[in-house]
Order: structure tokens, then C-alpha cells, then sequence
């Protein structure tokens, strides 16, 4: 297994102590703690894309895990946000339904032998999210919290424009499935 997959692997697991410290730590230090899993699994997600590129380290592995690894790591997120009080539910269904149509889509793609690579609506729409998540996880109001409610809308537009935009330039897949 090579370094950027190794990476993405990492992300994955930390998953566990982000969401332990979330849950046990809903406020001081350990979501501070959590802070910092977050924002260590979101460097790993640019990090291994940096690397499998420059390094012509891309694989199918990296192809299939790093989107995934991406979607646990948000949804678990938003999920634990939700709990806390943090961000509305409805939001998070309707960011994580398009993570599952999406995927689906892929899928399907995949099954026709096309690979249908992250666009860049798709990756603003990934970095706002993490933004978003940075923000309501430090939860340091004043100015801050407008900036939450910026990211929030923010992330939710971009997660759907995104849709639109990978449905739109790859429609030809859906007339694949008859």
C-alpha cells in the first residue's frame, strides 16, 4: 500500500477518536481534542491527493477509498453536530443524501467503465464543509458564529450545485441503465 493510500486508510480510523472526543467531550478540552482530529483527517485529504498525483501514486484504491474516506469523515461530522445542538438536521440530510446519489451515480459510471473524476464544484463543496465543521466544532462566537451561518448556507449551496453539475456533465451514464 502505497503512502496517499496509507493516507486515506489513516483518515478513515481517525474517525473513531474524532467522534469518542465529540461525543464524551461536548465542551473544554476534548473538543479541542476533537478539533484537532478533524482538522488532522482534512490535511490527510489534501495531503494524499498531493502526493498520488505528483508522485503518479494514483490508484484504483485511492480512486474509490479517498471520496469515501471523505464522506465518513464529513458525515460523521455533521452527524455528531446535529447531536450537539450545532447544525440542523435537515441540512445534514439533504448534504448526505447527495454524498449517497453521488456515489450511486458513480457506481453506475463505474459499472459502464467510466470514472468520473472529482470536479472542482466538488471539491469547494468538500473544502466549505470543512470549514463549516472547523467553525461549529470551535464554536467561538462574536464574529464567528456569522461566519458558521456563512459556511453553513455556503456548504449547502455548493452540495447542491455540485449535484447538479456531476448530473449534469455526465447525464450520458444515466442513459446507460434502461
Amino acid at each position: 500500500m502505497n503512502l496517499p493510500n496509507k493516507l486515506t486508510t489513516a483518515r478513515m480510523i481517525l474517525i473513531i477518536p474524532f467522534v469518542i472526543c465529540m461525543m464524551v467531550g461536548k465542551s473544554g478540552n476534548l473538543r479541542f481534542l476533537a478539533l484537532a482530529f478533524f482538522v488532522l483527517a482534512s490535511v490527510t485529504d489534501w495531503l494524499d491527493g498531493y502526493l498520488a498525483r505528483k508522485n503518479h501514486l494514483v490508484t484504483n484504491f485511492g480512486k474509490f477509498m479517498d471520496p469515501l474516506a471523505d464522506k465518513l469523515l464529513v458525515s460523521a461530522a455533521m452527524i455528531c453536530l446535529v447531536e450537539l445542538g450545532r447544525l440542523p438536521a435537515w441540512i445534514v440530510i439533504i448534504i448526505i443524501s447527495r454524498e449517497f446519489a453521488i456515489s450511486g451515480f458513480r457506481l453506475i459510471a463505474s459499472d459502464n467503465g467510466i470514472v468520473i473524476a472529482a470536479s472542482w464544484w466538488g471539491k469547494f463543496k468538500t473544502t466549505s464543509q470543512m470549514i463549516m465543521i472547523i467553525l461549529l466544532i470551535a464554536d467561538l462566537g462574536g464574529v464567528f458564529a456569522v461566519l458558521e451561518q456563512i459556511f453553513i448556507w455556503l456548504a449547502l449551496a455548493l452540495t447542491i450545485v455540485s449535484l447538479i453539475d456531476y448530473i449534469w456533465k455526465n447525464k450520458q451514464v444515466l442513459s446507460m441503465q434502461s
